[in-house]
């Protein structure tokens, strides 16, 4: 088996590095930010957790030399290959719910527009600059919203209760956020 282009590379970077935004429970390992990692252009990108998916019942031996196989991967720096062999450990080290609950959200984040993915990214950004305790109130809030019909998303925000808990930064990333598609929480309950 081989990745089917630079594009399913890149997504697994993105992916397991912390670029597509969380917007659930608190993640652990939060303090390892997102690592910038070139872009291929837009038709070449694949879905976010396809890769994974394809792969995820290998043993991570059989993953890793998939991986390696690729010679869009064997083109890439160095670095840039020992991180993402890093991250897809990582990915294998978390229990079968967190594998699955990252691939939902892969599969969220690969459906969204080139626009929606930037405002995610934006979303992400502004979220990773609130202090702890303010980041997990707007995830609550984020949490709560993604129970509301979409047209009431934007009431509750504008609403006196979340203008009195909520500072306009905060409720502006409520409000990116409620655009966005959010997917619906897992069964055992907040998702990443």
């Amino acid at each position: 088996m081989r990745v089917h282009s630079i594009g399913a590379v890149v997504a697994l970077a993105l992916a397991l590095s912390g670029v597509v935004p969380s917007w659930g429970q608190n993640r652990r390992g939060e303090e390892h930010a997102s690592h910038s990692v070139p872009r291929p252009p837009r038709a070449q990108q694949g879905h976010a957790g396809q890769w994974l998916r394809q792969h995820n019942n290998l043993p991570p031996e059989q993953q890793r030399r998939a991986l390696q196989s690729d010679p869009q991967f064997r083109n890439l720096p160095p670095q840039q290959k020992q991180h993402l062999e890093n991250q897809l450990t990582r990915f294998n080290s978390l229990p079968p719910e967190q594998r699955q609950q990252m691939l939902r959200r892969m599969d969220t984040f690969g459906h969204l527009t080139p626009e929606q993915k930037d405002t995610a990214r934006q979303m992400h950004s502004q979220m990773q600059q609130l202090p702890p305790e303010r980041r997990q109130a707007v995830r609550n809030a984020i949490q709560a919203l993604r129970a509301m019909p979409p047209e009431a998303r934007q009431r509750q925000i504008d609403s006196a209760a979340y203008q009195r808990q909520f500072s306009p930064q905060e409720r502006s990333i409520l409000g990116g956020a409620s655009r966005l598609p959010l997917a619906p929480a897992g069964p055992n309950g907040p998702e990443e």
